[in-house]
């Protein structure tokens, strides 16, 4: 990661403020002194996502996810620091010192450099080629598929040459060696047969990242060869599980949703027809690196996959892929066509948004795929079917939640709800059933462990100080940030009690960069948020102030006592002085004012 002064990183922090950049992603709402809306980082239906300007932080009470402007960037668009640091400085103008590397770094980032100046330069190869009489096959092609110059040029269609050796060829004479060009799948390097393309004589298509960026290809071959389709290796910039075809132009669709492909020529159509949402996976399955990269731009996706057998299987497949990262997910019906290039093609764009307002719940469309593997008219495989429809309802672990889809499961397949409802209780009864949700990678309820006491009056203390700076008079001479016994939490209040004693006030997002990882962001985070329960009368806060300063107090002692050297003979009449202080301090009143 780059180095960048303590001050710069404060610089480029404050300059951003948080409501504005997150209101660039997120729908917010002001509900008093802070903004609301729908989490990004996990699927919700109530808002529990919050930026509060005067902390300048964001925190989910739903998954606690939180943190400052950096943290965020980092997360949504999973940037490193780094890249979230020159984005952030970017938007206000700020321009950041070049940074020294060491030499194993530098060799890595010039590498990934030039593997993307290589793409680039075959990129704009083979537009030019599609556009010379040497890829009128290709052109043709384009053409034949309702292709116009317009989407053409979006979508950066091009042509590789008949000739096995002419980007080779070509990007020698640009400077590139032998080595490098290796390593960027575009060519392959014998002994016997020297330097030769990956691709040639085949449409090709540019894969590019969310940035823009060229990052690989995707090539149809012209004429009767194999594979039909071919794509880019993975490399250094190339990773087909972390990648979509599209992605970079629907990420700005203002669609709510996104809809999900198996192939490049049914993202270029459904583009054309008007629906700029639509992406692709690049010629592999669905992965849970697709999932969570979908995650970051829409909280629901239609698949519409092709409507044979094959295409059947991918969307079983993906469902709960999908579900796992919390994304809502519906499948269109293409019938009678085989895919949404055809269906486009033969009934048009109204017809199609038709085949998106009538798109089947995921779960119904699981459960009708099922239904066609059993014999309804045979009562042991009807028994059977609903037997396997009640294991899968166990899945829903909220009750009202699977109620519902009971419903929806009896209104169609003409059972009753008390019946399918005491199949699936049955079911549960017999033990080993009831799915326990996976954890989601991205730390959604990871948290969720209950915190003993002692932390959350640690927490709760801290929260306080920054909400109310006042308090710091309350507790002078009470408290010091050595009373906090958590290794992190002592880190946090040592730096509280720094910054209100020679600035007379708190900076939480300035603090939260202290965390070195997510994990420590979110709880450094979780320290400035801590719940709050409402206390009507200033003696009732006064009251809880007491009380939390005395647990902490009580809390510190007895850590001191148990990790005391008995040769410590100051910590000992400090442990002594502390005890008599406690006693003194039971009788106290605690003013705020």
């Amino acid at each position: 990661m780059p180095y960048y002064s303590d001050e710069l990183i404060e610089e480029v922090r404050s300059r951003n403020d948080i409501v504005d950049v997150i209101g660039g992603y997120v729908r917010l709402q002001k509900k008093g002194s802070s903004y609301f809306g729908l989490c990004p980082f996990h699927n919700e239906k109530t808002g529990s996502f919050s930026v509060t300007p005067g902390k300048q932080m964001f925190y989910c009470f739903g998954c606690g996810a939180g943190g400052n402007v950096f943290t965020f960037l980092m997360k949504y668009e999973n940037f490193t620091f780094g890249e979230a640091m020159q984005t952030l400085a970017d938007r206000v103008g700020i321009e950041l010192p070049k940074q020294e590397m060491s030499e194993q770094q530098r060799q890595e980032a010039d590498e990934r450099s030039t593997l993307l100046e290589i793409n680039k330069e075959a990129a704009k190869y083979f537009y030019a080629l599609l556009r010379n009489p040497r890829g009128s096959k290709a052109y043709e092609y384009f053409k034949s598929r309702e292709l116009d110059d317009e989407t053409m040029q979006k979508f950066g269609l091009g042509y590789s040459d008949q000739y096995s050796d002419d980007l080779y060829r070509y990007l020698r004479k640009k400077g590139y060696d032998d080595a490098i060009l290796k390593k960027s799948g575009l060519v392959t390097i014998d002994e016997v047969r020297g330097g030769h393309d990956k691709f040639w004589n085949r449409a090709m298509f540019p894969i590019m990242d969310v940035h823009n960026r060229v990052i690989g290809f995707g090539g149809r071959v012209m004429g009767d060869g194999e594979p039909k389709y071919l794509n880019s290796p993975e490399t250094k910039i190339f990773d087909k599980s972390r990648n979509l075809y599209g992605l970079n132009i629907a990420r700005t669709s203002r669609r709510n949703q996104l809809l999900l492909c198996e192939g490049y020529m049914d993202v270029i159509s459904l583009h054309k027809a008007g629906f700029d949402n639509a992406v692709a996976s690049l010629g592999t399955a669905l992965t849970s690196g697709h999932a969570n990269l979908l995650k970051r731009y829409t909280k629901e996706v239609y698949l519409t996959y092709d409507s044979d057998g094959a295409g059947v299987k991918a969307a079983l497949r993906a469902i709960p892929i999908l579900k796992e990262v919390g994304i809502t997910t519906k499948v269109i019906n293409m019938r009678p066509y085989k895919d949404p290039d055809e269906f486009i093609k033969a009934l048009g764009a109204d017809e199609y948004q038709k085949r998106i307002d009538e798109a089947e719940n995921s779960f119904l469309f699981e459960v009708r795929i099922l239904h066609e593997q059993y014999d309804m008219n045979d009562p042991a495989s009807k028994t059977a079917f609903f037997n396997e429809v009640a294991k899968k309802l166990l899945g829903f672990s909220e009750e009202l939640e699977r109620n519902n889809y009971i419903q929806a499961v009896a209104e169609k397949y003409f059972v009753t709800f008390d019946e399918l409802k005491k199949l699936v209780n049955s079911q549960a009864m017999k033990g080993g059933l009831v799915k326990t949700p996976a954890p989601l990678k991205s730390g959604i309820n990871e948290n969720k462990k209950k915190e003993d006491g002692m932390k959350q009056s640690q927490k709760l203390l801290l929260t306080w100080l920054i909400e109310d700076t006042r308090l710091f008079k309350c507790i002078d001479g009470l408290i010091t940030a050595d009373d906090f016994t958590e290794e992190l939490y002592h880190k946090v209040a040592q730096k509280v009690f720094e910054q209100f004693a020679s600035e007379g006030a708190v900076n939480p997002a300035q603090i939260v960069s202290m965390g070195v990882g997510e994990e420590e962001q979110r709880e450094i985070a979780s320290l400035f948020n801590a719940t709050i329960h409402e206390v009507e009368t200033q003696s009732e806060m006064e009251k809880a102030l007491k009380e939390t300063i005395i647990r902490i107090k009580q809390n510190s002692i007895n850590y001191r006592s148990n990790n005391l050297d008995p040769t410590d003979m100051a910590g000992l009449m400090k442990v002594v002085d502390d005890k008599r202080a406690l006693e003194k301090l039971e009788k106290l009143h605690i003013s705020i004012n």
